[in-house]
């Protein structure tokens, strides 16, 4: 569909209002890198047939699969610059293991693994991915400047599809570049000769933009030409040579290699100009200020499945020029210049081959300074240090703040974008052990790195002064003599093999910031050998302990109540058989037996003329459903306070493990845990319906670490029909979080109580999550009802 085409010119932006009406695509080839192909890339080949130059500013090709099903999209690669008169464009796409020969340097490129055999090629004037999955379809949408079917493509142009392409044979237009809207007649099969804008062909060129020029001369391709516009390289899986720049940090430890920065940056903002280079296990032997030339393959480098990459140069070797050279000048990270949206989307899929929109996403801001120095000042912790060296701030100090210092997290639809990691390259001095609501004072400055743990992060040079704000442990108060306390706390793997100190300070939390309380559902108590995987189930010990070090630290003399779990079916740390448990202050709260309940035995209410009872008690909720596999069940418990009957549920839903992160490629993300976790909620909604049902006074307190938000699919589940009201909603909104990770204070802890709970005063005393030195990773929390003056209705 070139000039002559169903497709006109007249509909495209006004940026392209005159286009030259001659561009189209001349040869396809997908069977790159595959078993018998000699070229190691997939590439499609682009022409002008016209006399002046056709511009591809915002310009892509798409590919869409042969036989397209209900999911299938097209995948996008985003193109620059213009095409000459007469000459070729090359569109580098996916690699493979096999084949011997690069593609001469590409002009643009994706990592779209495009079939040998069959699929569809499109020039779109636009980067938003096509929706037309049929011939017609796409005949009718304009943005389509050509289009190339080939093999038993659905979509194409005219009678049938171009035939014979193959791992060894690409579908290629005449050099006349004649277009006739029928790719059949258009295209025919032979050997691959893939021509970039220089006329270079592979073989004619290094794919690297190597010149034959001096060892001491910089190549013909700089950083900001290996970065390109999108997330991915266009010299993906090519060698360049000798890339010039000036070593900004060097990273002895860990994951080995230095960032190189031009200090001559082109003009457009998309493009990062640093890179990391990759020494592998050797440690480099450059020093911050050298200017290098080097040479090495790009690769993109992903730190996990669903991460987005490094763009890395690897396989070096590096030509010292000159040391001690001033560093490129550091872009600013602040409030102004980190855009308010966070990321783009694409139905959930990759996000890679979408053109950067630095001055519209914070993401995409970061993306554009892969690997540049950056700097900030006087930032604000919102992410305490841990046993890693790493912390977090905030850039923008007024966004979600909280009332210790945080940044709330609150909604999946506006993650905070001001937040950015910190890590240190001086292995020398001892990290700062930061609290949250402390500050880095001063310059903090180093190359901007990505990481599968929390996305992109500084990793300092120079680090700014530590500044402690004095946060303090809280300490709730103490209940009145009517009223019931009820507490939750996550213990964070807790067995008799631990240290003393660990029982102490978590004991202290109890009997000190908890100030007590009658009734404690402790989460993540381990068996009585921890993590030895030797079948015990049993957590007496472990109970022993941490009871004694209560009444150490002024606590009363607890009482307990558990049912072990089958071995290693609760999911946690093998062999370690976590479980929920029950402490009760018998001077305040008795426990109502009811015995017969075991690992594999549900629990159910029953109506007596004593009024409703559970079956057993303790008790577990429908420990069979496969809502439950793997998981903890919840721990039921049927308790007496001063005459009153109070049911309570503890639980440990299950992780969020195996979700994508908020700042991966796939957006937006896809939290595949949440499925079983709304259907473990579902269960204990269901039981509390099953207890009003009975008694529609009944007073229930559900309670524990449901592992999910107070805005998320599993609360809105769990409170289905009003059956449980959530707590953490009473707080004022900066006061509603339990945990903080990659600097988001958030609610993953909770307490929720039945109708009748009326009249109650609620709390989350913040004593870890946020601090450096933590006894446990979460905060407790806890909940005193007044019974007598709870309503009835």
């Amino acid at each position: 569909m070139g000039a002559a085409g169903a497709f006109a010119f007249t509909a495209l932006p006004a940026a392209h209002a005159t286009p030259s009406a001659s561009a189209v695509i001349t040869e396809v080839y997908g069977g790159g890198g595959n078993s018998g192909a000699t070229l190691t890339r997939d590439f499609v080949e682009l022409g002008n047939a016209g006399s002046t130059a056709y511009d591809l500013s915002g310009y892509s090709v798409q590919y869409l699969p042969g036989s397209p099903s209900a999911g299938s999209t097209w995948q996008v690669t985003a193109l620059t610059g213009a095409i000459a008169p007469g000459a070729r464009y090359l569109v580098g796409e996916g690699t493979g293991s096999g084949g011997t020969t690069a593609l001469p340097t590409t002009d643009a490129g994706g990592s779209i693994a495009m079939s040998a055999t069959t699929g569809t090629i499109a020039l779109v004037s636009g980067t938003t991915a096509l929706t037309c999955k049929t011939a017609a379809d796409c005949a009718a949408d304009t943005r389509i400047v050509d289009l190339t079917g080939y093999g038993t493509a659905v979509v194409r142009e005219g009678s049938g599809p171009a035939t014979g392409a193959s791992n060894t044979a690409s579908v290629a237009r005449a050099d006349s570049l004649a277009d006739t809207d029928d790719n059949a007649a258009d295209f025919t099969a032979g050997t691959p000769s893939p021509v970039n804008s220089a006329g270079q062909t592979p073989g004619s060129g290094d794919g690297g933009g190597g010149d034959g020029g001096s060892p001491t001369d910089p190549g013909t391709v700089r950083v900001h030409d290996i970065q390109g516009t999108t997330r991915l390289s266009p010299y993906a899986g090519q060698t360049v040579t000798r890339v010039p720049g000036i070593v900004t940090g060097v990273r002895s430890s860990g994951s080995l290699g230095y960032w190189i920065q031009d200090p001559t940056p082109d003009t457009d903002p998309r493009t990062s100009e640093a890179v990391f280079v990759y020494t592998g296990s050797t440690k480099p032997t450059v020093a911050v200020g050298d200017s290098v030339l080097v040479t090495g393959k790009v690769s993109e480098y992903y730190p996990s499945s669903t991460s987005q990459s490094n763009t890395e140069i690897t396989g070096p070797t590096a030509t010292v020029l000159s040391s001690g050279n001033a560093l490129p000048t550091a872009a600013t990270l602040d409030a102004t210049s980190v855009p308010d949206a966070y990321i783009p989307t694409a139905s959930g899929g990759s996000i890679e081959s979408l053109p950067l929109q630095p001055t519209v996403y914070a993401q995409d801001f970061f993306e554009s300074l892969e690997g540049m120095r950056v700097t900030f000042s006087d930032a604000r912790v919102v992410g305490a240090s841990d046993a890693y060296g790493e912390l977090w701030v905030t850039l923008k100090p007024d966004e979600n703040a909280t009332a210790r210092g945080g940044t709330l997290y609150s909604s999946y639809d506006q993650p905070n974008t001001g937040r950015i990691e910190v890590m240190s390259l001086d292995t020398t001095s001892t990290f700062p052990a930061a609290n949250v609501g402390d500050e880095l004072s001063g310059v903090t400055t180093g190359p901007l790195d990505y990481s599968t743990y929390g996305g992109y992060n500084v990793q300092a040079t120079q680090l700014g002064t530590l500044v402690d704000n004095g946060l303090k442990q809280e300490v709730t108060r103490k209940q009145k003599r009517d009223e019931l306390a009820v507490a939750t706390y996550n213990v964070e793997n807790l067995d008799a093999l631990d240290t003393q100190e660990k029982f102490d300070r978590l004991a202290e939390g109890v009997a000190v910031n908890l100030n007590s309380p009658d009734i404690v559902a402790l989460e993540e108590i381990q068996d009585d050998n921890g993590a030895t995987n030797d079948g015990t189930v049993t957590a007496e010990a472990t109970l022993k302990r941490f009871t004694d070090a209560v009444r150490a630290a002024g606590g009363p003399v607890y009482r307990w109540r558990y049912i072990s779990p089958t071995n290693d079916a609760d999911g946690g740390e093998p062999g370690g058989n976590i479980r929920q448990v029950f402490l009760f202050n018998p001077k305040r709260v008795s426990f109502t037996d009811h015995p017969g309940g075991d690992a594999t035995t549900a629990t159910s209410v029953v109506k007596t003329r004593h009024g409703v009872e559970l079956t057993y008690s303790p008790g577990r909720i429908d420990p069979t459903n496969a809502a439950w596999e793997d998981s903890r069940k919840p721990l039921v418990g049927e308790f007496t306070f001063q005459g009153e009957q109070v049911f309570v549920v503890a639980n440990h839903f299950i992780s969020k493990g195996g979700d994508q992160p908020i700042h991966g490629r796939y957006q937006p993300p896809a939290r595949s845990s949440e499925t079983q976790r709304a259907a473990q909620a579902a269960e204990v909604n269901t039981f509390v319906k099953s207890l009003l049902a009975v008694d529609k006074n009944a007073k229930a307190i559900v309670l524990g670490d449901l592992n999910d938000y107070e805005f998320s699919q599993t609360v809105t589940t769990l409170t289905a029909d009003k059956v449980l009201k959530p707590l953490i909603t009473t707080l004022p909104a900066a006061e509603r979080y339990t945990y903080v990770y990659d600097g988001n204070s958030q609610t993953l802890d909770h307490i929720l109580t039945s109708p009748a709970v009326t009249s109650f005063n609620y709390d989350v005393v913040h004593i870890n999550a946020e601090f450096a030195d933590q006894a446990s990773d979460h905060d407790p929390q806890i909940v005193r009802v007044d019974l007598s003056k709870c309503g009835r209705h």
